[in-house]
């Protein structure tokens, strides 16, 4: 049997030979030759780099524009998450307002009211001057608050008598205080014989004269609220004339008199309309006056205009400085020898 077998084998090895050389590539790649290994090795380490190029590419093109989108949005809304988080109890929790910090300093420390409003710059705002409660001759206002009160601003209608109507009489007196609360507001009978209500400009008719107080019992309120207290107007003389009272200059604040609003008349005093267009940007005294009104923008005009107020004050009525005794030449603890 050895023989038939080798015979076979050679049989068998000659006809591997007769394929191997009529097809070689599949020979090559298919023969078990100790040198085929290694050139499997080169060809298959090529063809991997081959294929791990485009393998890479296809993740790149693939994975990465999926993942930034979702990253980015992940990011995005992560952010919005955290600024939702942190605005939410701020605007719960701890409202901005400063109203109870001024609530305890007002209560416990005995600041003012115009105090607070300088440190914290509380303004009245224009746009909110219409909405402030106005009530036509409700006298002394059942909620006014004065026992810290520096700042009173005061405005007066007027009526004509005498032939032609060309003296002035008070008719109304409206007073609010630093931020533009009614204090006071009255009509005044009349003493004399109207021959001129003005009504077009004064606002005032007969039917006002109805339920009007006497005018020794509005001067003597009005006297009471102004006493001690500094008065803010336009062109306060004449207020102050008619309701036959006097003040103390430098106690006055006029609008009419501030150095930085003469610009802003044609004449020596600028109209308080005038002011109040070009600086506050309000329209007022369209029709019929109204002293509530008038009385809230001078205060607000000397508000937005106080340091400067405050400065051309000091300049016109400097307060007299008070000179310290000088010492004693002799020294501290010295007697000085009698004659």
């Amino acid at each position: 049997m050895a023989p038939e077998l080798s015979s076979n084998w050679k049989i068998l090895q000659a006809r591997l030979k007769a394929g191997s050389a009529s097809e070689p590539a599949s020979s090559s790649s298919t023969s078990a030759s100790p040198s085929a290994p290694a050139n499997n090795k080169k060809r298959k380490s090529a063809s991997d780099d081959q294929d791990s190029k485009p393998k890479r590419k296809r993740t790149r093109t693939f994975s990465f524009p999926k993942k930034q989108p979702t990253n980015t949005t992940s990011a995005t809304s992560s952010t919005e998450k955290m600024g939702a988080v942190s605005s939410q109890p701020v605007t719960s929790t701890a409202p901005l307002t400063n109203q109870p910090s001024i609530q305890f300093l007002r209560q416990n420390h005995g600041i003012s009211h115009e105090s607070l409003s300088e440190a914290y710059n509380l303004t009245i705002s224009p746009t909110l001057l219409s909405s402030l409660p106005s009530h036509p001759n409700q006298g002394l206002s059942p909620t006014a608050s004065l026992d810290r009160t520096k700042y009173l601003a005061i405005d007066c209608e007027m009526v004509g008598f005498g032939p032609g109507g060309v003296d002035s009489s008070l008719a109304r007196v409206s007073i609010t205080d630093f931020h533009g609360t009614q204090i006071y507001d009255s009509y005044v009978l009349q003493r004399e014989k109207v021959t001129d209500w003005r009504t077009a400009v004064s606002g005032i008719a007969p039917k006002h004269m109805r339920d009007a107080r006497p005018f020794s019992e509005v001067q003597a309120e009005v006297a009471k609220l102004l006493k001690g207290r500094i008065v803010v107007g336009h062109d306060v003389k004449h207020d102050l004339k008619c309701l036959d009272l006097d003040h103390p200059m430098k106690m006055i604040r006029d609008t009419a008199k501030f150095s930085g609003f003469k610009k802003y008349g044609n004449g020596p005093k600028p109209a308080l309309k005038a002011l109040a267009k070009e600086i506050l940007g309000l329209e007022i005294q369209t029709g019929q006056h109204s002293s509530i009104e008038d009385a809230r923008v001078a205060m607000l005009l000397f508000r937005k205009h106080k340091p400067a107020f405050d400065m051309e004050h000091a300049n016109r009525y400097p307060e007299d400085v008070k000179t310290k005794p000088k010492p004693n030449k002799a020294g501290k603890g010295k007697k000085s020898k009698r004659k």
